[in-house]
């Protein structure tokens, strides 16, 4: 068995390439607050380059919190990236139930209409199983997601539905790498500080 063999740290990364709907899963050693450990799901793509949010990295806030004339919604704000992060956007399960709203798969939107997102979450017509909120964005200019999925920070895989609504998020990460399997599983099991393993 040669030596290469027994290289953790270099894998035969998936075959998919990102596009609209693509989660990018953070490589175990890229750091920083928005994305050590991080799942973006990429709800834009192309020439002019991507957009997503990070579905993991709570804000410990609710949106009925801030959100004037918002009666009660039991799902946290995200921090969806580290652009404008004093917006407000959404992804849903709602389809053309919001006008507007941009076609990220065959049951996942992005946006659309926050005046009628809601009334229908204040009619209990929406809630936190199909909705999910975020202050700001995660944005790569033209080249630069390809460039850094070229250097390793970024593993690019499908879109697992299960876990996009998740309220539980602490192991999505995790989760998401090891089912990948092989290395990716030995990677899921890395110390978040290696000093302390």
């Amino acid at each position: 068995m040669s030596k290469k063999n027994f290289n953790i740290f270099k894998v035969d990364r998936p075959k998919i390439k990102p596009d609209k709907g693509t989660i990018l899963i953070a490589d175990p050693f890229l750091k920083g607050p928005y994305f050590s450990r991080s799942i973006v799901l990429l709800t834009e793509y192309g020439a002019h380059g991507a957009v997503g949010f990070v579905l993991n990295k709570t804000s410990h806030i609710f949106p009925d919190e801030i959100i004037d004339d918002l009666l009660s919604f039991k799902g946290e704000l995200y921090i969806g990236g580290p652009v404008s992060s004093d917006t407000l956007h959404f992804i849903h399960k709602l389809g053309d139930k919001i006008p507007g709203a941009l076609k990220i798969s065959d049951t996942l939107y992005w946006g659309g209409e926050f005046e009628v997102l809601k009334e229908l979450i204040n009619k209990g017509k929406a809630d936190s199983s199909n909705v999910k909120f975020f202050a700001g964005y995660s944005g790569w200019a033209s080249g630069q997601l390809e460039k850094e999925i070229k250097e390793n920070s970024w593993i690019p895989t499908e879109m697992n539905e299960e876990f996009i609504m998740e309220r539980g998020v602490a192991s999505i990460w995790r989760d998401s790498l090891s089912k990948l399997g092989g290395k990716y599983e030995t990677w899921s099991k890395f110390p978040e500080d290696p000093s302390s393993n």
